[in-house]
């Protein structure tokens, strides 16, 4: 249970991470304080990580990637130690893919995320929507454990491109 009447969370689409760092990432993240960042598109492994980015003073990282190599990817900087952190949703094919971080804080659960993109082709979206529904079916089952949600990240939904 987290003591605290309030929480800063935040969510940044980052674009790749490394690439952010050289942006001023570290600094943006000692100015703004967020008790819990959740990240977007990260573009690495955790082997690639920078040991700036690894060791953020006074946070505890959890980060999934991808398989393949500079693709996706998601990760939690968080002042409060999770009870637990699954980085699945139990559809291997989706975990492949490095798109979820589950951070259980006992009084709810913080979802960083970043959903497929399906404008590529049919199959591609075909996946999204596949992806969708399993992941709805798994906060189903979680608010009928009487769980809080709090879902942050890149939905990848959009009328038109400037959205």
């Amino acid at each position: 249970m987290l003591n605290t009447p309030t929480l800063k969370i935040l969510s940044w689409n980052v674009n790749g991470l490394r690439a952010a760092a050289k942006k001023g990432f570290l600094e943006w993240v000692m100015q703004e304080k967020p008790d819990i960042l959740c990240i977007q598109e990260t573009k690495l492994s955790p082997d690639q990580l920078p040991f700036d980015l690894q060791h953020v003073e006074g946070y505890y990282l959890y980060i999934n990637s991808a398989v393949r190599k500079g693709y996706s990817g998601v990760a939690l900087y968080t002042k409060y130690k999770p009870k637990e952190v699954k980085y699945s949703f139990g559809v291997e094919k989706f975990d492949l893919e490095g798109r979820i971080v589950l951070a259980d804080y006992e009084d709810f659960l913080l979802c960083t995320l970043y959903f497929p993109n399906g404008q590529a082709s049919l199959e591609r979206l075909e996946y999204k929507m596949e992806f969708y529904e399993a992941f709805l079916a798994y906060l189903e089952g979680e608010l009928h454990r009487g769980k809080r949600i709090i879902v942050c990240g890149d939905v990848n939904t959009a009328h038109r491109e400037i959205d």
